[in-house]
């Protein structure tokens, strides 16, 4: 009884003194199905500018690929292999600028690769796709001085 007495008060003082938060703008959500045949990249690319994506980022992925074109790190040359591979990860931000994308597959004996994803992906089975996009947020993509590449700049939607 006397540890009932000690945490009530702690939980009232806290309550009371806890901030008011304010809402998040809105968070938009998508869920799409991709068809034995069709080009990952691509289709995420016509996904985002039908819907006019701003700020779009990859919530989730699980699906089937038998063709992968990816590029590894570090490295100039896609790696093409034309055999089954599940989708094990696919993660990265879709912007009015194009996307940056990021994938990571498993063949039949649960070796995996990874790297950026390029067009050429063709879907197996599947592929489940759930996307986001902060609705305060601009994705933009300009050329970095150091890197050289085009990389994100984040600004405030107005």
């Amino acid at each position: 009884m006397a540890r009932i007495i000690f945490f009530l008060p702690a939980l009232l003082l806290f309550s009371a003194c806890t901030p008011s938060v304010k809402p998040a703008p809105p968070m938009n959500v998508y869920a799409i199905r991709l068809s034995p045949g069709q080009d990952l990249r691509k289709e995420l690319e016509t996904f985002a500018k039908e819907k006019g994506l701003q700020a779009g980022y990859i919530v989730t992925c699980v699906g089937s690929l038998r063709k992968a074109v990816i590029r590894p790190a570090n490295q100039q040359t896609p790696l093409v292999s034309e055999q089954k591979f599940e989708i094990v990860s696919l993660t990265g931000t879709l912007s009015p600028d194009g996307p940056h994308l990021h994938i990571a597959l498993s063949d039949s004996t649960g070796a995996t690769i990874g790297g950026h994803l390029l067009e050429g992906n063709e879907i197996y089975t599947t592929a489940e796709i759930v996307i986001g996009e902060a609705g305060q947020l601009l994705f933009k993509r300009e050329t970095d001085p150091e890197t050289t590449y085009k990389e994100l700049k984040i600004y405030d939607r107005k």
